[in-house]
């Protein structure tokens, strides 16, 4: 059975090409969903935990009606072949039953793992430049530094942190920040170009 998949971001857009395109090829069982394409899906998760069956074909018109980048789309498609189920794009011309189809999708999960490793880059060059500037992340230390060096001290001569954090009145997890920054660790870790 092949079941097309039409999605629309809002509810003022319309699926009818892409149901004009279904019945073209002669595809007569579709799913339709108005959502945009970061919010969650529920009929496309529907669609494919509940519906599909091994041997089933997932439609869709263009892959951007299914995924919002390619990792998120090798992600979809990983699914649909732990299912067993197959999947053609109408525009794309991507059919998984073809060697060319398979060929194509496994260069898209490269493409997908080079996009990842990208955005990793990208992530950790502005968490490096912002160390830089002198920002941080996450609360505002409960001491200040001088009291943070007591309790690192404190830690060191064996006080356990559990006995230190309520003496102190605050959390072990803030405690362990507090020591943490005292010994330039954990979020506090000085960037290479600090050093």
């Amino acid at each position: 059975m092949i079941y097309g998949y039409a999605r629309v971001s809002t509810s003022e857009q319309s699926t009818k090409l892409q149901l004009a395109a279904f019945h073209k090829n002669g595809i007569n069982h579709f799913f339709e969903e108005k959502q945009s394409s970061i919010k969650r899906r529920p009929v496309l998760e529907n669609l494919i935990s509940n519906v599909l069956k091994p041997g089933d074909t997932l439609c869709v018109y263009k892959i951007d009606r299914l995924a919002r980048s390619m990792s998120h789309f090798v992600r979809i498609f990983e699914q649909l072949r732990a299912k067993e189920v197959g999947f053609r794009s109408l525009t794309e011309s991507i059919e998984t039953v073809t060697p060319q189809g398979r060929m194509f999708l496994q260069l898209l999960g490269v493409f997908a793992e080079f996009e990842r490793e990208l955005i990793r880059e990208r992530c950790m060059a502005g968490q490096i430049a912002a160390r830089a500037r002198g920002q941080t992340w996450g609360k505002k230390p409960v001491l200040s530094p001088g009291d943070s060096a007591k309790v690192a001290d404190m830690w060191h001569w064996g006080f356990e942190q559990s006995l230190l954090a309520d003496m102190f009145g605050m959390s072990v997890a803030g405690l362990r920040d507090s020591i943490h920054r005292v010994e330039k660790r954990g979020r506090w870790r000085l960037s290479p170009s600090d050093r």
